[in-house]
């Protein structure tokens, strides 16, 4: 399985166009696109982690379930695909949340990454937190793939 993007390719520099507009970025979701998915997929994970955020558990940017088996990306600054659900994020919304690293920060690792995954929907209640989708997504897990890319707060 693989996960790219144009916008970011894996080991580069997020440009600061996908950045929150707090350190000077307009907050567009990067393109993903990803393929050679096992037999049996019938839904996809999507999500964006960075464990360098000092909180003790990293800072979730994107969580996406429930991506239909026949789409394989998403363009940049693109809505969701029919059917998709976005978690909150650690923002508290449900919008692609761009890189905010502290200044003075070292360049935070961005974890970029999609599942198959065996079932179309997952059985996880509308108001439930996003721990429980991963949770549950985690026990449905076919194959993965992603990349990292890096951001430093240009205030540095």
């Amino acid at each position: 399985m693989f996960l790219r993007s144009v916008a970011v390719p894996d080991g580069s520099t997020i440009d600061l166009r996908h950045a929150d507009p707090g350190v000077g970025g307009h907050n567009v979701s990067p393109d993903l696109a990803w393929g050679d998915a096992p037999e049996g997929t019938l839904s996809y994970l999507v999500t964006c982690f960075d464990p360098d955020a000092p909180t003790g558990s990293g800072w979730w940017h994107w969580v996406l379930t429930d991506i239909p088996a026949g789409i394989h990306s998403i363009p940049e600054g693109g809505s969701l695909p029919a059917g998709a659900r976005a978690w909150q994020n650690d923002s508290g919304g449900d919008w692609w949340d761009g890189p905010y690293p502290p200044p003075g920060h070292p360049a935070h690792h961005y974890h970029f990454r999609v599942a198959a995954l065996d079932v179309a929907k997952l059985d996880v209640a509308a108001d439930a937190p996003r721990a429980g989708a991963l949770l549950t997504a985690g026990f449905h897990v076919l194959a993965d793939a992603g990349f990292v890319a890096l951001f430093t707060n240009p205030a540095r």
